[in-house]
């Protein structure tokens, strides 16, 4: 198979869908790759390392969507992107659909067939394509919820562990998942007063188990998340629906209950955000306010420890990636049921239930596609 891996256009970018290792395991293989000219720059893999790894090195992204018949990225194809597609055309990357219809109509109208990495499962429930970009997101989230309560950004001027004679800040973190487990752990090791709210009695049983000395759990009803967060310095939004948008757990309403300055750092903005004050923002222009509170909804979050992301989304995907190129999507996804589970868009039709009750559009079973 033709692999293709262009340069990632979304601003303040600098992953990269393929590393030099996953390029090796790939011309092992047999199957031949296409990387765009400095696509790797920004993780800190140059062009050499890729032609000693057996990839030919492509001038544009063009080149590179017109030659290959399978195309691998990190974030969602922009608009210039998906003009590139083609029918019968393999997308592997993540998509974040359910809130995005432009995106969505125009991968049905290309006649591509896309995967998404965020919707592949595993045998016990959990997102594996997903997950190393979780547990990044989830340890950057109090360090820029940090920098975002400093007085310069227009925070309450609020230090994480505070001094001796004055409190540490305190911390609230909605959802107990991959996110908000390494963020409760990293806002926790900074010296915060930590709660982690979540609705499973079970995940708060295990938390409390493993993390009890570091943070303390409370269950997600509406009362004890609008009475914490009137407490909080910072609140973190970590929820996930697989595939769906996120639920709006925080209304305009509530920031007038906030302290003046508190900050919000909303991770799940990429599926549309948690609060109903959330839109996405970049790496070059983080921060807003509105009624007083900071919102931080950057919606690559990991691309800023792009290095460190890109190694472990390239451990992730590689076997999924190497099932599609040494099978084809469909005896790939036909053999395994958890990668089937990726299957958002193929030949016009949309397969992925969550997107369509999302954004109301026609479902069909993903299980027609493969027989």
């Amino acid at each position: 198979m033709k692999i293709g891996c262009p340069s990632e256009i979304k601003a303040q970018e600098f992953r990269v869908g393929m590393t030099p290792n996953a390029v090796k395991e790939a011309t092992a293989h047999g199957h031949q790759v296409y990387i765009q000219t400095g696509a790797g720059l920004g993780s800190g893999f140059d062009d050499s390392s890729y032609k000693v790894a057996g990839a030919t090195i492509m001038d544009s992204a063009a080149e590179v969507f017109a030659t290959a018949d399978m195309i691998v990225k990190v974030k969602e194809p922009q608009a210039d992107e998906r003009k590139m597609l083609r029918e019968g055309q393999l997308l592997f990357t993540y998509l974040h659909l359910a809130p995005d219809p432009e995106q969505t109509h125009d991968l049905l109208a290309s006649g591509c067939t896309a995967i998404a990495y965020e919707t592949v499962t595993a045998a016990d429930g959990t997102l594996p394509l997903l997950a190393p970009m979780s547990e990044v997101a989830g340890k950057l989230a109090p360090q820029v919820g940090a920098w975002t309560l400093q007085k310069a950004n227009g925070g309450r001027g609020v230090l994480m562990g505070g001094v001796p004679g004055v409190g540490p800040a305190k911390v609230v973190v909605i959802g107990g998942g991959v996110v908000g487990t390494h963020a409760a752990r990293v806002a926790a090791g900074m010296g915060a007063d930590v709660t982690v709210l979540d609705m499973s009695l079970a995940r708060m049983r295990y938390l409390d188990d493993a993390f009890r000395r570091d943070f303390g759990t409370a269950y997600a009803s509406k009362g004890n998340t609008a009475e914490l967060i009137t407490q909080a310095d910072l609140v973190i939004g970590a929820v996930l629906i697989p595939g769906a948008a996120a639920p709006k757990l925080v209304s305009r309403a509530q920031l007038s209950t906030m302290k003046p300055g508190a900050a919000i750092v909303d991770v799940a903005i990429d599926q549309g955000g948690c609060f109903e004050t959330s839109r996405p923002t970049t790496h070059q222009d983080p921060i807003f306010e509105v009624d007083g509170i900071m919102h931080y909804c950057v919606a690559n979050m990991p691309g800023a420890a792009a290095r460190t992301a890109t190694i472990a989304l390239g451990n992730a995907t590689m076997p999924f990636l190497l099932a599609l190129a040494n099978k084809g999507w469909k005896r790939a996804c036909a053999e395994d049921p958890h990668l089937l589970n990726g299957l958002n868009v193929h030949a016009g039709q949309l397969t992925y239930y969550a997107v369509g009750k999302a954004l109301g559009l026609d479902v069909v079973s993903p299980q027609l596609m493969v027989k």
